[in-house]
């Protein structure tokens, strides 16, 4: 029986591109969640502030991470509270994700079975 060994590069990939955490069954909620979250925020800046598609999805990506270029700003008090909402959300989101990177690969854990 021949075993399939993991180049380290495909490791790193896997690493890098977060496939790894995608793969795993537990995390999956967060990535839905998060995308979720997107498309949601994406729909309501597109109406209620009049920006494109790809510019609400930008913002409320940049509002999520927690980055806030400032190229972007919410204007009326409904969408000023939104963004509250999601910078908030995001916090939460992003915690949840490292928490699940550490416990995936954090020391003593054993390898990923893909299914």
């Amino acid at each position: 029986m021949t075993r399939q060994r993991k180049t380290p590069i495909i490791g790193f990939f896997s690493k890098l591109f977060l496939i790894d955490l995608i793969l795993d069954k537990d995390a999956r909620p967060i990535f839905i969640y998060a995308l979720f979250n997107v498309l949601i925020g994406a729909f309501l800046y597109n109406r209620l502030e009049g920006w494109s598609f790809f510019d609400s999805v930008y913002f409320v990506v940049i509002t999520l991470t927690t980055i806030g270029y400032g190229d972007f700003t919410p204007t009326t008090p409904v969408t000023r509270f939104l963004t509250i909402f999601f910078a908030m959300n995001g916090i939460a989101i992003l915690f949840t994700l490292y928490d699940h990177i550490r416990r995936l690969r954090g020391p003593g854990r054993e390898k990923i079975r893909l299914k």
